[in-house]
């Protein structure tokens, strides 16, 4: 049973090892690889969680009419995916009125796959963060009647705004977050460094090795929430993603491991 990474000096020895919790990337020009390459390290990708979408048996429990909805708040493609497969598994035809406020660009342009894309009707926040997009929603708030798909584990702080602001709104559970099998994986390699993109990663972390102690594995997070839920678990955190310096995690990776070197 894995009790944490190699007991490497934290001052100074170079990291060898990393495990990405994500999937694969789909193309071998990702700078992950050029990243590998550039410090000479065995870069794993292994997703520690998966999702799976609520039937829809038990979407009707919820009791929620899509159609009385005028505009769905989409955080994520997994929220874009479930909302669009509940509507056609429920022979749900949504209006050509219905507007569409997403996170991000590239979440609006998804929804390219759905629907006759409009820009009058699709609308997201300009730097792709949550405080982007409600300063866009607070400008259609009185006029309309959001639906909020998310899923079992989603961070409340869009449903608190849209609390606050008295707006009519129901949120609805699409889809859940899973912990996926890692102990294999875990047990091969004694990786020198994880590196988490969400609190469910941490979370299966915890549910696939109980025992999991740090000692000298290096931990990565991307997000504020990954790593507020990094530190809840009683981790170390050594590299914090997105900094001003570091937007991504390759960057801030980089970064670390660049320090890592010179010592």
């Amino acid at each position: 049973m894995i009790k944490g990474g190699p007991k490497k000096d934290l001052q100074g020895k170079q990291i060898q090892s990393i495990l990405i919790s994500q999937p694969k990337p789909e193309t071998e020009k990702s700078p992950y690889y050029d990243l590998a390459k550039k410090f000479n390290v065995k870069l794993d990708f292994f997703p520690f969680i998966k999702v799976e979408g609520l039937p829809a048996k038990e979407f009707r429990k919820q009791k929620i009419d899509i159609l009385s909805y005028t505009a769905v708040i989409f955080t994520s493609r997994n929220a874009v995916d479930h909302f669009f497969r509940i509507c056609e598994e429920m022979k749900i035809k949504v209006s050509q009125d219905c507007k569409y406020f997403c996170i991000t660009e590239a979440v609006a342009l998804y929804l390219q796959k759905f629907i006759l894309y409009r820009k009058r009707k699709v609308f997201f926040g300009a730097d792709g963060s949550t405080k982007g997009v409600l300063e866009v929603m607070n400008k259609h708030k009185d006029n309309e009647k959001f639906l909020f798909p998310s899923s079992d584990s989603q961070k409340k702080d869009i449903e608190e705004w849209l609390k606050a602001n008295k707006c009519e709104y129901a949120t609805v559970t699409l889809y859940k977050t899973v912990s996926t099998d890692v102990k294999e994986v875990l047990a091969a390699t004694n990786y020198d460094m994880i590196v988490f993109f969400s609190p469910s990663g941490v979370k299966s972390l915890f549910e696939n090795v109980p025992g999991f102690v740090q000692n000298g594995t290096h931990i990565g997070a991307f997000g504020p929430t990954t790593s507020a839920a990094v530190e809840e678990a009683g981790l170390r955190l050594d590299v914090k993603a997105p900094q001003p310096q570091a937007p991504s995690m390759v960057a801030a990776l980089e970064q670390y491991l660049t320090s890592l070197s010179k010592k």
